[in-house]
């Protein structure tokens, strides 16, 4: 008998070790770090988030594509966000059309893509995976699916004008540019209006690269500046050649993209820089909890998108004052840099005093404000 209770013993422990297995423990929610502006929530409430991103130059150019990717791993940091994908250097075309399937069909249903050439591919793509959420950077074309982000560079960049002006001493400053297109244009108007406002004698020479990233031709346009008598360098470019030319050059330079000053350490005086992860977390929050709807984003210093990187120490006080009272100005709204009287280059009046350019006007910008050296090529 004492052997049948013992035997009898060992099965009920064998069937509810079974029964155990067929029936995991689930495991516990972590609570989610989510923006003040999304509902308290966690992972375990929502869709977990896979994101995969294309980049149009490599994460190593310390500027548009790292300030992006900064953005990426902040995004990472919220507890619903899985390890993200990443791909660089990603031609604009056909190629980008391939590159977004490929991120569909690994199960990615967050996409961000973050050139303007890459407008077309996103929505091709979209039109065919109307689950996955896209969002692409600077276009103007939105689907169901597919919003728009950018930020009012405009700014900054009117900001980092004032200094030029100020620091200027043959009154010649250089702008190293991409593209003709809308933004390209918006940020060099900007910046000349800054610049004029403190020094109406300035003018601003633009050579155009025909390229976001190249260190050879960047570097090549800032010596071209430099050479007929710039001192003071600015740059819509990706790569630091232009940083990089000031600083062998003994001239004064103004970046873009992130704070890139340790490319040119005696030259740099600041850049207009970008804060991406104020739209990736917001982004990735808003699919996560189902939330989620198209839109056209395109924000300014006061949502944090954009910022002025803090001023060298060759900016001297009273410029440095006057950059922050109009910083916060323009935070404020009572500075709006494209406000009339403006003229065009030929000295026509194009926005009447009083007038604010709408976003429409701004976005189809074609057009260089007086001050501005150069033509725009078709």
């Amino acid at each position: 008998m004492k052997k049948l209770l013992t035997l009898l013993a060992i099965l009920t422990l064998l069937m509810a070790g079974c029964t155990n297995d067929q029936k995991p423990t689930e495991p516990a929610a972590t609570p989610a770090a989510t923006p003040a502006t999304t509902p308290a929530t966690t992972p375990a409430s929502g869709k977990l988030v896979k994101a995969g991103f294309i980049y149009v130059g490599p994460v190593g150019d310390a500027g548009w594509t790292w300030a992006h990717d900064q953005g990426r791993i902040a995004m990472e940091k919220a507890p619903y966000v899985e390890p993200s994908t990443f791909l660089e250097s990603v031609p604009e075309g056909a190629e980008a059309t391939r590159v977004i399937n490929g991120l569909v069909k690994k199960g990615h249903n967050l996409i961000f893509t973050t050139s303007f050439g890459f407008m077309d591919a996103t929505l091709d793509v979209a039109a065919k995976n109307k689950d996955v959420v896209f969002m692409h950077c600077s276009g103007y074309k939105t689907a169901e699916n597919v919003g728009t982000y950018f930020g009012r560079m405009y700014e900054p960049r009117y900001l980092s004008g004032l200094i030029a002006g100020k620091m200027t001493r043959t009154n010649t400053i250089g702008y190293v540019a991409a593209f003709p297109i809308p933004e390209v244009i918006r940020g060099i108007n900007a910046f000349t209006l800054g610049v004029r406002s403190v020094n109406p004698k300035a003018t601003v020479k633009v050579v155009w690269t025909q390229t976001w990233f190249d260190p050879g031709v960047e570097r090549d346009a800032a010596d071209s500046l430099l050479d007929v008598g710039a001192d003071v360098l600015a740059m819509h470019q990706d790569a630091p050649a232009t940083l990089q030319a000031a600083e062998a050059r003994g001239a004064y330079v103004i970046g873009y993209n992130s704070d890139n000053r340790k490319f040119a350490p005696n030259a740099f005086l600041t850049a207009p820089v970008w804060n991406w992860a104020a739209v990736y977390t917001k982004t990735a929050a808003e699919v996560h909890n189902g939330t989620w709807k198209s839109e056209k984003i395109w924000w300014g210093m006061k949502e944090d998108l954009v910022r002025l990187a803090p001023l060298s120490d060759k900016v001297p006080a009273d410029v440095k004052a006057l950059v922050a009272e109009k910083q916060k100005a323009i935070i404020a709204g009572t500075l709006i840099p494209f406000s009339g009287p403006l003229k065009d280059q030929t000295g026509k009046e194009v926005i009447a005093a009083g007038v604010h350019m709408d976003d429409g006007a701004l976005l189809g910008m074609n057009w260089f404000v007086e001050g501005v050296q150069g033509t725009i090529p078709k």
